[in-house]
């Protein structure tokens, strides 16, 4: 097909240029969302009189066909096809001829590849945000079938005090409950028409937006026709809210990482989720945890390229905007696939119990439950905590447990002291005494494993 431009030039175009100019390699994936874009408009088009009926059915039967095609694989794309709209209009002329050439009355690429864009990364929010939700049904499944395991809690990485293994994964499913909130907040922003802006002021024909947004499932249009042709801020606020979710995971997966190494032991990886070794025959190792983490540095980056890509750019629509493109079809690909795998992967998860018993007992982890036992009988919060790190030096240098000091040791560090603070020196019981609204008590974490399988089921 002719260039669209071709009455300007005399001279053709370079070789070379033609190939930095190309797209078709990364748009094509478009090439859906510019069929349905180009239904709509044709429909427009007739709808208000500035295209023959007979065309517009002519239009509207020649991109059905195409889009049959390309879902079954049959449509070549051609290597003088700058982009996805030259290849579609291409296609449609060789299929049903003169008529095809009307179809791109009262539009621009630059507001059809902005509608495309829109609509693709519309059905992208969606798409993960089913993938986020099946991370957090499977967290809460392992969070449900593991209740009452208590495991070490850590700050700094060092043992700090004992919470509910379930709780600890409900706190991944708050934070990607968060994650999709994003996106449905940004999908809000997205879901506007900016098909019938033109190249950037508009059109003098008598086009019908409001005609275009109903049947392509906009909520509105783009106010602003030079705006509209030139913003990406739906493309990075989706970049963000995956970058985000990508760090979400990392920090999941670096838990499940050293809760399934040697070193802890306090889970097992199943055969169908590991990797062995080509040297050492005992390895059985965390890659799916470890691509995980790795591929967050790739959604990450492509949100980088985004927001370099747009800061110097002036008014209204720039070629540079076709480098929007593969940064966020990568970042969507890489999220997709790390999410699927997730929801699969966690509930194969087996922890064991008795390693986790043991972890319990090093580390003080009933230090601040001391503390609080002082504060309970009246002495300030600053004087208790003196007291219980005094005990823990006692205890540390004698290499004993907190629960095996006497009374008479714990006298020394306060009068307040009696026979019944031995209740509370138990790691694995204490969950069962947290009473503050969002913590690891035991029926806290019941009500919100019973509270997120409600909500998951809708």
């Amino acid at each position: 097909m002719a260039k669209l431009w071709k009455g300007r030039f005399k001279a053709a175009t370079h070789p070379v240029m033609e190939k930095i100019n190309q797209s078709l390699p990364f748009d094509r994936e478009l090439v859906e969302e510019d069929i349905r874009g180009s239904m709509a408009h044709a429909g427009m088009l007739a709808h208000v009189g500035l295209l023959a009926r007979k065309d517009g059915r002519e239009i509207a039967k020649g991109l059905k066909s195409i889009l049959a095609d390309v879902r079954a694989g049959k449509v070549p794309f051609r290597p003088d096809d700058e982009d996805v709209h030259m290849a579609v209009e291409a296609e449609l002329t060789r299929r049903i001829g003169e008529p095809a050439k009307k179809l791109h009355t009262a539009r621009s690429r630059n507001d059809q590849v902005a509608t495309d864009l829109r609509l693709w990364t519309r059905a992208a929010q969606d798409r993960i945000s089913g993938r986020l939700r099946g991370v957090m049904r499977a967290l809460v499944q392992v969070a449900k079938r593991e209740r009452g395991l208590v495991i070490p809690g850590f700050t700094h990485l060092q043992r700090a005090q004992p919470v509910l293994l379930a709780h600890h994964l409900l706190a991944y499913v708050e934070m990607f409950s968060r994650d999709r909130d994003r996106l449905r907040d940004c999908r809000a922003r997205t879901n506007r028409l900016p098909l019938g802006s033109g190249a950037l002021a508009g059109t003098t024909l008598p086009i019908d937006r409001e005609y275009v947004r109903r049947e392509l499932g906009f909520d509105g249009l783009c106010d602003n026709s030079m705006d509209a042709v030139s913003d990406r801020d739906f493309v990075v606020e989706t970049l963000s809210c995956l970058a985000l979710a990508a760090v979400h995971v990392s920090r999941l997966a670096e838990d499940v990482i050293l809760w399934t190494s040697s070193e802890w032991g306090l889970a097992k990886l199943d055969d169908a989720w590991s990797t062995g070794s080509s040297i050492m025959p005992q390895k059985r190792n965390p890659d799916l945890l470890e691509l995980a983490r790795g591929k967050s540095a790739r959604v990450i980056g492509s949100l980088a390229t985004l927001l370099v890509l747009l800061k110097g750019l002036p008014m209204a629509y720039n070629k540079d905007l076709q480098e929007d493109k593969e940064p966020l079809f990568d970042a969507v690909r890489t999220i997709d696939i790390v999410l699927e795998s997730l929801a699969l992967f966690i509930p194969t998860l087996r922890f064991d119990r008795s390693a986790a018993a043991g972890m319990l007992k090093d580390g003080f982890l009933d230090a601040t439950v001391l503390a609080e036992y002082l504060v309970e009988r009246g002495l300030p919060f600053r004087s208790a905590h003196e007291a219980s790190g005094k005990l823990v030096r006692v205890a540390e240098d004698g290499g004993r447990r907190l629960s095996d000091l006497t009374l008479d040791e714990m006298l020394a560090a306060s009068s307040l002291f009696r026979e019944d603070v031995f209740h509370r020196l138990d790691p694995a019981r204490t969950p069962g005494s947290y009473v503050s609204a969002g913590g690891s008590g035991a029926r806290d974490v019941d009500r919100a494993v019973a509270r997120w399988e409600k909500r998951l089921s809708k």
